[in-house]
């Protein structure tokens, strides 16, 4: 399951943020000043951190800065100020976007799938999963001398899948990943495309497939050697 480190002073807005991306499938870890975050980071490794920016001791963009000195976590800003001059500041200190108080929490939720997707874009040519090897060049899935050749869509949604090995993701943020921020469908598209993928896959090995978490979405699950 994908994480999600909320920071901010506020208890009230860490309650609702946290329960929103809660109930979007998210683990959510929270801390209450830049301290307590950085402390969470080193022992948890968050897929993603959402901070206030107007926070005593250590400000969001102070914290922001270390964040991207000495990892590689994407960064949204949550503030109640919405000048440019402050959007600026946001930007410069590394952030990978910026969301202005008051705020509709799906609207959050939309921004953070947004930014884990372009992440995602960004992963290796390469990309393995127990025996499963997905080449993002060539555009084949092969298990030793087995090659498979998947539709662009079959082969997008495994290898998110497989960026994450046993990592649950959420069928709204599956469908935002590979169909796009704006499409209009509905989940029949993804049941469609996980059952194509799944036959695929049993003709490859029977060490990794497609589990369905319930009421949640779809993880890539891997035997371990």
């Amino acid at each position: 399951m994908l994480k999600v480190l909320v920071v901010d002073d506020d208890p009230n807005i860490l309650e609702l943020v946290s329960i929103q991306l809660t109930q979007a499938g998210y683990r959510v870890l929270k801390a209450s000043n830049g301290f307590e975050a950085l402390e969470i980071i080193e022992e948890e490794s968050p897929d993603l951190a959402v901070v206030d920016v107007m926070m005593p001791g250590m400000d969001g963009y102070t914290l922001t800065k270390k964040i991207r000195t000495e990892t590689e976590i994407p960064v949204l800003l949550l503030t109640a100020k919405g000048e440019l001059e402050d959007k600026e500041k946001g930007f410069l200190a590394g952030s990978d976007d910026y969301v202005v108080k008051p705020f509709e929490p799906k609207e959050l939720q939309f921004r953070i799938n947004a930014i884990l997707r372009r992440y995602d874009k960004a992963v290796d040519v390469f990309i393995q999963a127990g025996p499963l090897t997905i080449n993002r060049q060539s555009y084949e899935v092969s298990v030793g001398n087995k090659v498979l050749l998947l539709p662009l869509k079959e082969f997008e949604l495994l290898s998110v899948l497989a960026s994450r090995p046993n990592t649950v993701f959420t069928r709204e943020l599956l469908l935002e990943r590979v169909w796009g921020y704006d499409y209009e469908g509905d989940e029949q598209t993804l049941n469609v495309h996980i059952k194509r993928v799944r036959g695929q896959l049993e003709k490859l090995t029977q060490a990794v497939r497609i589990a369905t978490v319930r009421g949640v979405g779809y993880k890539l699950e891997v035997d371990s050697l």
